[in-house]
């Protein structure tokens, strides 16, 4: 198998970390050097595996490892004139802690992706699975490189010489001390591994997001705009795995309602979904607590030795900034476009045509637009969205 970086979210609750452990053991057993590593500060793959983890890798067989991340570690081990400079920065160096860097938003996330990145560049493994923190953590942590890279672009063009001009000045008027040579050094570096860490995200034939979802309102319709979001930000989501399906030969009147309810969430998954593998996993009797227990995911669900490889899902909808607006783009190959019916509900654009149907969650900025116009053409259906007249 080619290299490949696996990264699960999905809302907390819905057992992400067993469906990402699942895929580390059936990895492994394909012969993979696999690192299953949890990005989430609430791990719990120690729970899952039943080990004690530190602050290190910790290998559970010949082709195995779990790894908890622990960012401030990171931080304070990797990029120590960093540290230093913040320290000094935040204007009490002699009593600064690297806990401190709490208060920085998204510190944490950054630390985790340079360092899953270097482990990947190391090429130690075939295959990095990352189990991630529940879904807003999740894209802030995904998004956080390509955001960064941007600001730090624009506040790092002149490189040394304008700290060198800079620094008497912002120490003398505002009391803040510019990054001395090292501790730019270290903005350089980071700033490089930035870019390379989008490409490698964004790379489609290496990295790819699955989600892991319930059959349950609140959680689908979370799911929706997950999946909305990544699109938006261009990772290619390959995968969605929705657990904790009722059996429906329980026998038992109790369940019946619950099982009706799963069904019509199933059925709204599949639609929104259709253009990804679906995997669907049952809900199981006991905990899956334990080496053992995870197995029944891989024996019961992750049967295709193919389900480890990346699909690069190109048949899917996209949104483009326009000079008028949004455009919203949905393939819908061998389409009729007289048959094609459209319509939003709350906050979806449902869209049928024959057997094709399509329900797209839309991005809070959306909500104040209005479709203009739309058109079908080469087997894409292409929404137009203007501001409304009330909110020029």
């Amino acid at each position: 198998m080619e290299k490949r970086i696996m990264i699960f979210t999905g809302k907390g609750g819905v057992g992400k970390s067993s469906v990402a452990a699942a895929h580390a053991l059936k990895s492994a057993d394909l012969g993979n050097k696999t690192l299953l590593v949890s990005t989430d500060m609430a791990h719990n793959l120690g729970d899952i595996f039943e080990r004690k983890l530190g602050r290190e890798i910790v290998s559970i067989s010949d082709k195995l490892d779990l790894y908890e991340i622990d960012p401030q570690y990171v931080m304070e081990n990797d990029f120590p004139e960093i540290i230093k400079y913040i320290g000094s920065f935040l204007g009490d160096a002699g009593n600064f802690r690297i806990q401190d860097l709490n208060m920085l938003p998204g510190l944490d996330e950054l630390c985790s992706l340079l360092r899953i990145a270097e482990l990947h560049n190391s090429g130690g493994y075939d295959c990095i699975i990352v189990d991630c923190a529940p879904t807003g953590e999740t894209l802030s942590l995904l998004k956080f490189p390509e955001l960064l890279s941007w600001y730090m672009e624009k506040l790092f063009p002149i490189g040394k010489v304008g700290v060198r001009l800079l620094a008497p000045v912002s120490k003398t008027l505002f009391k803040v001390e510019m990054p001395n040579t090292h501790a730019m050094n270290d903005i350089e570096k980071i700033f490089v591994k930035l870019l390379e860490l989008e490409e490698l995200l964004k790379n489609r034939e290496l990295s790819s997001v699955r989600i892991v979802t319930t059959p349950e309102k609140m959680v689908v319709e979370e799911t929706k705009r997950n999946y909305m979001y990544m699109n938006l930000y261009d990772f290619n989501v390959d995968g969605l795995y929705i657990n904790r399906i009722l059996p429906g030969d329980i026998g038992n009147d109790f369940f019946d309602n619950w099982i009706t309810i799963q069904k019509k969430y199933i059925e709204e998954l599949k639609a929104t979904f259709s253009a990804l593998p679906i995997y669907e996993i049952p809900w199981y009797e006991e905990e899956l607590k334990g080496e053992e227990n995870v197995r029944r995911i891989v024996n019961d669900v992750l049967t295709d030795d193919n389900v480890l490889r990346t699909v690069v899902v190109n048949e899917r909808e996209r949104f483009e900034k326009t000079d008028e607006g949004y455009s919203l783009s949905v393939y819908m190959p061998g389409a009729d476009k007289t048959d094609i019916d459209m319509f939003q509900a709350a906050t979806d654009i449902v869209i049928k045509t024959g057997n094709f149907k399509r329900n797209i969650p839309l991005p809070n900025i959306l909500r104040s637009y209005m479709i203009s116009g739309a058109k079908y053409e080469d087997g894409v259906l292409k929404i137009e969205f203007t501001k409304g007249e009330e909110d020029e």
